[in-house]
């Protein structure tokens, strides 16, 4: 069976899809990445999709999937390298990608994480502690 790496760049997993998706490259993905977003406390997920031709409804939901898993484990997914053939299909195929950000490239999409970060960081450091809030 195939297994797709997951690169460690920084607090963010890169992950490039380069073979087709079957069942069990699916599903094994979605183990390893979750195992390694935990073992790395990393907080952004960046799935190349740029070597897929063909995204269909089992793609679609499977990259759903995995951003559900990765937002429970406090991680972003951002997907990249969408063509435009493979948007289309998916909106064709009523497919929404609920919980995942796009991006053209994996560059923009480290700017997506990363500015996500930097807005959480931003929300915890606004809210008072509760020392102060019971003062």
């Amino acid at each position: 069976m195939e297994r797709v790496p997951i690169l460690k760049i920084g607090d963010i997993l890169l992950v490039s899809i380069q073979v087709d998706m079957s069942d069990q490259t699916a599903l094994q993905l979605q183990e390893d990445l979750a195992e390694r977003i935990v073992a790395t406390g990393c907080h952004g997920v960046i799935i190349d999709i740029t070597a897929l031709d063909i995204v269909d409804s089992f793609v679609g939901r499977m990259l759903s999937t995995i951003a559900s898993i990765s937002k429970v484990l406090d991680a972003e997914t951002v997907v990249v390298g969408m063509r435009p053939a493979v948007a289309i299909t998916l909106v064709e195929l009523g497919l929404s990608l609920n919980g995942i950000r796009t991006a053209l490239n994996v560059e923009r999409g480290m700017e997506l994480i990363a500015a996500a970060h930097a807005d959480e960081h931003e929300e915890l450091d606004d809210e008072p502690d509760a020392e102060t809030a019971s003062s």
